[in-house]
């Protein structure tokens, strides 16, 4: 009996002992800490063509504790590509800095995206953390506005006659990646150039607004040739424009233009203008009514010379 109970002893003994021995070792690991900060919290990304597509912040892990810490980063990025460290090492009472990059597609629309830069604490002076450290920080990730237009001549080449009324229609394209408005004219040297030849010009509109990537915004000007041309066909030059309002805040005017050929007929060509062309016949019928009456008068007096014949 004496045994068991000398056995059982030691046994208690022992086991309180590891206890002792447990206490002061899950003492020793401290708490651990982190603290995740990125500027700048909005990251501007350019999808123009010819642009790079990416953009970055720059974040900073914390490490407020006294020991050493492996801290695991992770990103979500609504989407879009990006890159980060998967971990770093912070050393106690030290910071880290390590960048975050974004990658947007190209000529995406004009929006916003979120993004987060999450830490978590994986060890602390080489062990694993007691309890569980995390950190994040959120961002918005902005694709940038771009201005991109094309211009489109329905009709490059018109003949028309003098005192006609004809309206020109372009085509407006806006590649870009957001509404825009587009301002639309003709170039100053061009209508100066067409008002000297006698046309009339007029411009409805000024100004319209173009839905990126669809259908054109079709524009209409207005043209009435000179009242007269004179003998002589001409030829003359219609310089449309159309610019992005949006480009002209920010930097530079995107400009871009049609030229098309107008070509007014002179009064001369047969078919053209009945009235011009009944003149012709009747200046014809003068000329061949002339020379018959001048042929039978030769005749009249070449027989009054010869009698006999």
């Amino acid at each position: 009996m004496s045994t068991r109970k000398s056995t059982f002893t030691v046994l208690v003994i022992y086991l309180a002992s590891l206890l002792l021995v447990a206490v002061p070792a899950q003492a020793q690991i401290p708490t651990a800490a982190v603290s995740i900060t990125c500027q700048p919290a909005e990251i501007k990304v350019d999808v123009k063509p010819g642009s790079t597509l990416v953009g970055f912040t720059t974040c900073t892990a914390s490490n407020p504790t006294a020991y050493i810490e492996k801290i695991a980063l992770s990103v979500t990025s609504d989407g879009l590509a990006a890159a980060a460290p998967g971990d770093i090492y912070v050393g106690g009472g030290q910071d880290e800095d390590f960048q975050v990059v974004v990658r947007a597609q190209p000529f995406m629309t004009m929006q916003a995206r979120s993004l987060v830069v999450q830490g978590s604490v994986q060890e602390i002076n080489g062990l694993p953390p007691a309890n569980q450290a995390t950190s994040g920080a959120s961002m918005i990730v902005s694709i940038t506005q771009f201005a991109l237009l094309q211009v489109e001549a329905v009709e490059p080449f018109v003949q028309l006659m003098p005192k006609t009324d004809k309206d020109f229609e372009f085509k407006v394209y806006n590649l870009g990646n957001q509404y825009d408005f587009m301002k639309v004219g003709i170039s100053e040297s061009s209508r100066e150039s067409l008002e000297e030849a006698g046309f009339n010009i007029n411009i409805p509109i000024s100004k319209v607004n173009v839905e990126p990537m669809v259908a054109p915004a079709k524009v209409r000007i207005q043209i009435r040739t000179p009242k007269t041309q004179g003998w002589t066909d001409a030829y003359h030059t219609l310089d449309f424009y159309a610019e992005s309002d949006f480009s002209c805040k920010n930097g530079g005017c995107d400009r871009e233009s049609q030229m098309i050929t107008i070509y007014v007929r002179g009064i001369y060509l047969p078919g053209f203008e009945i009235i011009p062309a009944l003149s012709m016949v009747a200046l014809a019928a003068a000329v061949a009514g002339r020379r018959f009456i001048n042929a039978e008068d030769e005749e009249e007096e070449w027989r009054e010379a010869a009698p006999g014949l």
